[in-house]
């Protein structure tokens, strides 16, 4: 379909996100399905090894889910009621409860209304003496401020967890995204860089508290410890449980499909990058309206969608914006969910605010994204650019 078609009103529909897999992740399924081993094996093993040397890590623990890994790295801290854990107001869910599920107190700090990022000089702000971690979050594959982050966690004696389930293969100043925290946690979900359908990882350069993550995620069992099965005396060593822990395995499925996706995963990451850059150049005509993200220096933007925020003087609103290209086909969502304080779920949670949130309030109410994969080719991402002309126009702008 030519973009001049389009321009005469045929329709196209342009989702949030297409399926990355293919005949070999299937395929791969199948064997495993034949095989009679379904359940977190041999396979998942192969991907954990891979995703901890792309990463740049000495080991990788797979999950069932993104929201699985940040419960699990949160665990081991061995967080005690009413310790803090400093995160952004601006995240989706699974970063904030988590660290109300392990009895901990989500400290929401403001974000830089430009990165939509943690902004440090928050973080520094709402240190108190009951502040035990800080869980940044590199939002849409952004990557957070991690050299002035690190230096807070090592004046203050905290521990950093890097949520990094939309970031895969983000750099900061070369490194990749989730081998800068003490943990960094990443989500293989349907809609991600690559996908194992539902999956998380957490990553770890300690071995000790690798083989602890590995026992919380199986029941908290000692298969695969180095334990001394005499040291419990009547007790089966194969059925040995050492810690109270979760059932967070993932399928030998998973990981048959993880293992395929993580060779194309820079070439999905590429594409995301072209495409970034083309809406970068071609809406900069509308900056007085519009404020757009650039890729910072020494940083590796993966981008994980396109986000665009409506700047105050604009004769329009981003529901406005958001509802011409709904209509058109494209679709649209908030900025994950959005400021999580305005959430009528935190009422059910042990939360404070560590000073203003005016920032991540103000993209709450005037940003939002579309989707950024392998599914958007020329014809597409040309489309988009042309509904913004076309809402233009309509406008007198």
């Amino acid at each position: 379909m030519s973009l001049t078609e389009l321009r005469s009103g045929a329709a196209l529909r342009i989702p949030l996100n297409v399926p990355t897999y293919g005949r070999a992740e299937i395929d791969e399924a199948i064997d495993s399905l034949e095989s009679g081993w379904v359940t977190c094996g041999k396979k998942v093993e192969a991907f954990e090894k891979m995703w901890a040397e792309y990463i740049g890590v000495r080991h990788a623990v797979m999950t069932n889910s993104g929201s699985s890994a940040n419960l699990l790295a949160l665990t081991v801290l061995g967080l005690k009621p009413g310790d803090e854990v400093i995160t952004p107001a601006l995240t989706w869910a699974t970063t904030v409860f988590p660290i109300a599920q392990v009895g901990a107190v989500p400290v929401l700090v403001d974000v830089d209304r430009e990165t939509y990022n943690i902004d440090p000089v928050m973080v520094e702000r709402a240190i108190t003496p009951r502040t035990r971690a800080i869980m940044p979050v590199h939002l849409l594959g952004n990557p957070c401020e991690m050299y002035r982050l690190m230096q807070l966690a090592s004046i203050h004696s905290l521990r950093v967890i890097e949520d990094t389930c939309e970031a895969h293969g983000a750099t900061y100043d070369g490194h990749k995204m989730g081998q800068w925290g003490h943990l960094g946690t990443f989500s293989f979900f349907f809609s991600h860089h690559i996908s194992t359908i539902e999956g998380g990882m957490v990553v770890i350069d300690d071995g000790e508290v690798a083989e602890l993550v590995r026992s919380l995620r199986s029941f908290g069992w000692a298969r695969g410890m180095d334990v001394k099965p005499e040291e419990y005396p009547g007790i089966d060593p194969r059925f040995l449980f050492l810690h109270a822990g979760y059932n967070f395995r993932p399928t030998e499925i998973q990981g048959a499909f993880g293992i395929h996706q993580l060779p194309r995963l820079e070439g999905f990451i590429e594409h995301r990058r072209d495409n970034a850059a083309y809406w970068n150049r071609e809406l900069a005509q509308f900056g007085e309206y519009l404020q757009l993200q650039e890729e910072r220096p020494r940083t590796r933007h993966v981008w994980f969608a396109y986000p665009v925020m409506v700047k105050e003087a604009a004769p329009f609103t981003r529901a406005e914006l958001q509802a011409h290209l709904e209509t058109c086909g494209v679709e649209t969502r908030p900025i994950e969910a959005g400021a999580m304080h305005l959430q009528p779920a935190m009422k059910h949670i042990n939360w404070r605010a560590g000073g203003s949130l005016t920032n991540a309030e103000y993209i709450h109410d005037n940003a939002f994204f579309w989707g950024n994969h392998s599914g958007i080719g020329e014809t597409e991402r040309e489309a988009i650019v042309s509904y913004f002309h076309d809402f233009m126009k309509e406008r007198g702008l």
